[in-house]
This record gives structure tokens, sequence and C-alpha cells, in this order.
């Protein structure tokens, strides 16, 4: 059975807090992106390599939900998942956590759309990746 892969580790420093003395919208937004680049080469692919076929994944949309504060000083956790596949797109969700307690600080849920980069237009996703990601598939939690 597919499972959720460690994408990403962090440390909180006092430049990524904000006015109020926690992290940032900013950094959380950061550590869920690097952590997307990371998912794709864990399961043997790469932006570059899909870039070499003329192929991308574009964000068509983004949602974060921020469920405790993140402070200077703590380590970061993300592990994401491939948790829906369409014909043309799917869904990334991601879940950013303190490396030393396990408290959950956000989700992350992201549409990808794959992309023609000659075409500049959404493609079906190709029969040999589609293969790749049903393997890889977590259902949504």
């Amino acid at each position: 059975m597919a499972e959720w892969m460690e994408t990403h580790r962090a440390v909180v420093f006092p430049w990524h807090c904000d006015h109020i003395g926690h992290m940032s919208v900013r950094w959380y937004a950061h550590a869920f992106d690097d952590a997307g680049f990371h998912l794709w080469l864990r399961i043997g692919m790469s932006h570059v390599t899909m870039k070499q076929r003329g192929l991308a994944t574009v964000i068509a949309s983004t949602r974060t939900d921020f469920l405790h504060e993140a402070n200077a000083g703590e380590l970061l956790v993300v592990e994401s998942a491939f948790t829906r596949l369409g014909s043309k797109s799917l869904n990334v969700t991601q879940r950013l956590t303190n490396g030393e307690t396990g408290v959950l600080y956000a989700t992350n849920e992201v549409v990808e759309v794959f992309f023609d980069l000659d075409a500049r237009t959404a493609v079906v996703i190709p029969d040999d990746i589609r293969a790749s990601l049903e393997k890889v598939l977590v259902p949504p939690s």
C-alpha cells in the first residue's frame, strides 16, 4: 500500500517570524512548495525529466489550513502524498509537522495540471506517468 513520503525538513529561524512572533504565512508556502519538487523525485521523476519531454505540472489551485503556530527554533517536517488522479490533473496533499513533537502545524492541498510546454495548454497525463502515480496514490485523509 502506498504511504506518505517525507519530502522536506527545515528549521524556523527568527527571520521567518512575523510581527506577532510566529512563522509567517509566506514560509509555510515556501516549505510546501519545496516539498512538492522533492515529491516527484521520490517517485523517480523530476521536473527536469518531465521538461525534457516537453511537459510540466502547473498549480491550478492551492489551499492551506493553519492549525498550530510554529515558532523560532522549532524543527519542521513535511510529508506529502498524491491523493487524487484525474485525466489531466492530480491532487497533492501535504502535512507540516513539528519534527520533535509531531504537532500538526498546517495542511496543504494542491491541484496540479499537466501542461504541454510548447502548446501552452493542459494535456492528458501520459500513460507511463499515470502508471507510476497509480502505484503511489494515497487515499485522502
